[in-house]
C-alpha cells in the first residue's frame, strides 16, 4: 500500500510539473460571483482541456469588482509567480459600469497585454459591451477598444463574452449583470474557438 501511494504521488507531481499554466485574469464574470465554483466557466474549461488531452494547469486569479487599473497593479507579481504560457485577460466591465475614462482603460489593458507577452505568454483578450443607457458614443468607443488592441498587439480575441445570450433574462442573476450557472456552458462555447489556436498538446 505504501509503495502504491508513493507511485501515485510521483505521477501526479510529474503531470503537474509538466503542465503549462493558463492564467485567467478577470473580474466577477470569471470569479464565479453568485454561483458555485464548480459550475463557473473556468472550471468547465479545465474539464474540457483534460477531456481533449491538453496539459494545462489553470490558475484563476480573477477578483470580483476588479478594474483594469487593479488588474495591472497585480499582474507583474502573478506573471513572476506562475510563469503562464497563456494569459486570458477579461477586464474592463467594471471600468465601464463606473464610467471611468476609456483612455485609461485602454492604456491599462494595453500594458497588461505587453507585460504578458514580455513574460513569454500568449494572450487572449475577452471583450465586453456596455448597456445602451451609457450613450452611443461611450458604448461604441468602449466596445472598439478590445478589437483595436487585439489587432495592434496580435492577440487572440473574443469580442463579447456574452455573445448569443446577453438579452436572455433567464440566464442572469437578479442583478441582471452576472450570468447564472446555466449560462456558463455558453460562455465556454464562446471562449473555446478563440482560445483553441493558442493551445498545444
Amino acid at each position: 500500500m505504501a509503495r502504491c501511494i508513493v507511485i501515485l504521488f510521483t505521477i501526479m507531481f510529474v503531470q503537474n510539473s509538466s503542465a503549462a499554466t493558463l492564467l485567467i485574469w478577470g473580474d466577477s464574470l470569471s470569479a464565479a460571483y453568485g454561483i458555485p465554483q464548480e459550475t463557473a466557466w473556468p472550471r468547465l474549461l479545465d474539464q474540457k482541456l483534460q477531456r481533449e488531452g491538453y496539459r494545462y494547469q489553470i490558475v484563476n486569479a480573477s477578483i470580483s469588482g476588479e478594474t483594469s487599473a487593479g488588474g495591472l497593479a497585480r499582474l507583474p507579481a502573478a506573471l513572476s509567480e506562475h510563469k503562464p504560457a497563456i494569459v486570458i485577460i477579461e477586464l474592463g466591465a467594471n471600468d465601464g459600469l463606473r464610467g471611468l475614462p476609456i483612455a485609461a482603460m485602454r492604456n491599462n489593458l494595453d500594458a497588461m497585454i505587453r507585460a504578458s507577452q514580455g513574460a513569454g505568454a500568449k494572450v487572449m483578450l475577452i471583450g465586453m459591451r456596455m448597456p445602451p443607457n451609457f450613450g452611443p458614443i461611450y458604448t461604441t468607443k468602449f466596445q472598439e477598444i478590445y478589437g483595436t488592441l487585439a489587432k495592434e498587439r496580435k492577440t487572440a480575441l473574443l469580442p463579447f463574452m456574452m455573445e448569443g445570450f446577453a438579452l436572455r433574462e433567464d440566464l442572469f442573476q437578479n442583478d441582471n449583470l452576472h450570468p447564472t450557472s446555466a449560462a456558463q456552458t455558453l460562455i465556454l462555447q464562446n471562449v473555446w474557438p478563440a482560445l483553441k489556436p493558442l493551445l498545444k498538446k
